[in-house]
């Protein structure tokens, strides 16, 4: 086995071990839940075991990500085949989709209920909802989107957004430079 693969095996166990602890699960939780023993699941998780998919499958399963996330497969440099969630400051999860500064950046915005705050700066936004109500207030005027419909503003206007009830919604949010607009070219 070549010295790359033998490190990216090596850090399985540690990364296993962090994503239990991360959510307070014990050994014998996690074992139960993916139908391994908890001297294997501890094996694992110290290295005296090497990983294999009829091992990792079922974890992967157990903690609800995919294998990439166990195995840290190495990045491809394309954001769609390497999304990085992270929570933003606002509040809620974005998933940015594309990795190309200074033009139009697309996000996937997972937004849960948070009090509306107006803020204004340079750009120009599009929104496209695809699931739960948005709720979006463009100074003193307030919108209500469904899944599948759109707003485009410039984001120098106060605005906010975010769930029009106690739920979260998930949007498509791009956004770019000042003065960079959507061309449409197909329109019905």
């Amino acid at each position: 086995m070549d010295a790359e693969t033998e490190t990216t095996l090596d850090a399985i166990g540690p990364r296993l071990r962090a994503l239990r602890q991360e959510r307070g699960l014990s050994l014998s939780t996690v074992a139960d839940r993916a139908g391994l023993s908890v001297s294997t699941l501890s094996r694992l998780e110290t290295g005296r075991r090497k990983p294999s998919l009829d091992l990792l499958i079922p974890l992967a399963r157990t903690f609800r990500v995919s294998l990439d996330r166990l195995v840290a497969a190495p990045a491809t440099g394309d954001p769609r085949t390497d999304l990085r969630p992270h929570r933003h400051a606002s509040g809620g999860v974005v998933v940015p989709l594309t990795g190309y500064p200074g033009r139009v950046q697309v996000f996937k915005h997972i937004l849960g209920p948070r009090a509306p705050r107006l803020v204004s700066h340079e750009g120009h936004a599009w929104l496209y909802v695809l699931a739960g109500t948005l709720r979006l207030l463009l100074s003193d005027r307030e919108h209500l989107l469904r899944p599948g419909e759109t707003a485009e503003f410039d984001p120098r206007t106060p605005h906010w957004f975010g769930p029009a009830d106690d739920g979260t919604v998930e949007i498509l949010h791009l956004f770019g430079p000042h003065g960079d607009k959507a061309v449409p070219r197909v329109t019905h």
